[in-house]
């Protein structure tokens, strides 16, 4: 009797170590979006850094960028880009955008800058990005964040 509990014990035991063997979970979260940098041209227009991040286990593709942009209390306009990265795994990547923002945006971002304050920012839209191999989806974006003059580099908040 006691030579067969073993073989069960054995046997249990081979049973949890192969259950253990199927790899980590792929986990596929919410990606988010926010402003990295914006840089004012001298033509008024901004080049925008938009980051992108994957909180997946997954590398995901970001295939395209659709977002309601606010700055201070100024609509500026939206901003669209198709930059096909690829993310790695709890990473993030910049995609940079060419924006060119609405006469009231210019002119907030311009009295921050001059006057070296802080300033808020708004994003509201969309994000299609899909899992390695997998298909793509819409993920809804919101987000509420500030931006700060950079010292030693005029018309660059971050």
């Amino acid at each position: 009797m006691r030579r067969q509990w073993r073989w069960a014990i054995a046997g249990l035991g081979l049973a949890i170590l192969s259950a253990c063997a199927s790899g980590p979970v792929k986990r596929v979260s919410e990606p988010t979006a926010g402003i990295q940098e914006l840089e004012v041209k001298a033509d008024g227009d901004w080049s925008v850094q938009v980051r992108l991040q994957n909180f997946s286990s997954v590398p995901m593709r970001f295939d395209e960028v659709s977002l309601d942009v606010k700055v201070g209390d100024q609509t500026a306009g939206t901003l669209r880009a198709t930059p096909g990265l690829t993310v790695g795994p709890e990473s993030a990547d910049i995609a940079t955008v060419a924006f060119s923002p609405s006469s009231a945006a210019r002119i907030v971002v311009a009295d921050a800058l001059a006057e070296r304050r802080t300033l808020k920012y708004e994003l509201k839209g969309r994000i299609v990005a899909a899992a390695k191999d997998g298909r793509p989806r819409d993920y809804d974006i919101k987000r509420n964040s500030a931006l700060s003059p950079v010292p030693g580099r005029p018309g660059v908040m971050r």
